[in-house]
């Protein structure tokens, strides 16, 4: 039988988030005395989980009065939360036009902790096609939407995002160091980016980057289906030009000006 999530709360947890909840009403500080009073917990418990959100930048401490606020932490993922429902409100019509172009999945990924993560999709058509991998932490030395960050980073986020060691995921995984980094030079020079079975065998994606007003890679747009109807032909007459005008489109809609 399976179990209540309510059953896998962790109660710590759970006191540190009603913490910062405390904050998003009327009042912008709160000292411990009062929050141990909303919160019917010892001052000590309240102490330590302020110590632990404030070590974390999800609080802070106004030295004048000793009371407690929001840090700076909050409004990062507050930020975060509003650019990544923004790219989604606006990628949604333009995956739709390019699966129906291409009659291949097109979706809209970003970059999460070192790992390309896919937010979106709209799946191919056709009764072969690759199924969607919504929320899952994907490599990025051998996926497009990968390729693409890693393009357009400096070399100092190269080698912070890239592993020690490339895994080899298929026969066709570039794990030669030296022969990634070519290849993510020409993938800059063109301005998008070619995986051909090198994650999962016999899937092959091309994927173009996405820009903000703030002209940075906040995410990618791709096209993925079977090996074989993602020729090399048909990825530089058709797929990759489809690609780099649907991202073009969506960094404009972000404000993006070139």
């Amino acid at each position: 039988m399976r179990r209540e999530k309510t059953n896998y709360i962790i109660q710590s947890v759970s006191h540190a988030l009603d913490v910062i909840e405390q904050f998003a009403g009327e009042r912008d500080e709160l000292g411990v005395t009062e929050l141990s009073k909303r919160l019917k917990l010892h001052k000590n418990n309240v102490f330590r989980l302020l110590a632990t959100l404030e070590a974390r930048g999800y609080i802070e401490q106004n030295k004048a009065t000793d009371n407690y606020r929001l840090g700076i932490r909050c409004l990062q993922i507050g930020q975060n939360y509003l650019a990544q429902i923004g790219l989604l409100r606006q990628a949604r019509p333009i995956l739709e036009r390019v699966a129906s172009a291409s009659h291949e999945t097109a979706l809209v990924a970003v970059l999460r902790r070192g790992a390309a993560v896919p937010l979106d999709a709209v799946e191919s058509d056709r009764p072969v096609r690759l199924v969607s991998r919504i929320g899952e932490a994907l490599p990025l030395y051998c996926t497009a939407i990968g390729k693409v960050y890693l393009a357009f980073s400096s070399e100092d986020e190269q080698r912070e995002l890239l592993p020690d060691t490339l895994t080899k995921f298929t026969e066709r995984t570039i794990a030669d160091r030296a022969a990634l980094l070519q290849q993510l030079k020409q993938t800059a020079t063109q301005g998008y980016a070619v995986e051909q079975g090198e994650h999962i065998a016999e899937v092959s994606s091309v994927a173009a980057p996405v820009h903000d007003y703030t002209r940075n890679v906040v995410g990618s747009v791709a096209i993925s289906g079977p090996a074989y109807r993602l020729a090399e032909e048909r990825v530089q007459k058709e797929i990759a030009p489809l690609v780099t005008r649907a991202a073009s489109e969506l960094s404009q809609r972000l404000g993006f000006n070139p």
